[in-house]
């Protein structure tokens, strides 16, 4: 059974393995992230834990029995109990529930782990699999994305108010 786990700095290399394996998947439906993310992917997963440990974001992996990366699930923090939601899931992984699952755990831990009151997300209009993964998580649209949070494309913004623990 995968588990969600807060990322380490052991899961370096099994998260890189992930977006290298996913790469060309998760470039048909969002902005390609380049050469130079590969090549300095050490120095941004250590920037990432730093974010985690000042509080400003927690990252989390969606790990199998073997220890390979399934998924990433991130909230960023925006201030007054609000946070931001991102994730990609790998291609093999898709269409099983995985990502509604894990969103949805992610969304209790927000509000118990890191006091969230409210997580939101963007989903672009030709991304129907992450318009339902957030759909069945709860969250409800809200009006259009911002472009600039969609690599330049239209979509909607979604949101969930959590439960406080």
């Amino acid at each position: 059974m995968p588990t969600l786990q807060l990322l380490r700095a052991d899961h370096a290399p099994a998260v890189l393995a992930f977006e290298r394996q996913n790469r060309a998947y998760f470039g048909a439906a969002v902005p390609d992230r380049g050469d130079g993310y590969f090549a300095e992917y050490a120095e941004r997963h250590a920037a990432l834990l730093a974010e985690q440990a000042s509080g400003d974001g927690a990252y989390y992996v969606l790990v199998d029995e073997d220890g390979a990366v399934l998924g990433r699930f991130n909230l960023v923090f925006t201030g007054d109990g609000d946070a931001e939601l991102g994730y990609r899931v790998a291609q093999h992984a898709a269409g099983r529930g995985l990502a509604t699952s894990a969103v949805r755990e992610l969304c209790l831990l927000a509000a118990s782990r890191h006091g969230a009151r409210s997580v939101a997300a963007s989903a672009a209009t030709e991304n129907a699999a992450s318009q339902k993964v957030l759909t069945n998580a709860g969250f409800v649209a809200v009006g259009p994305a911002d472009p600039a949070s969609l690599g330049g494309s239209q979509g909607t913004r979604y949101e969930r108010g959590l439960e406080p623990s």
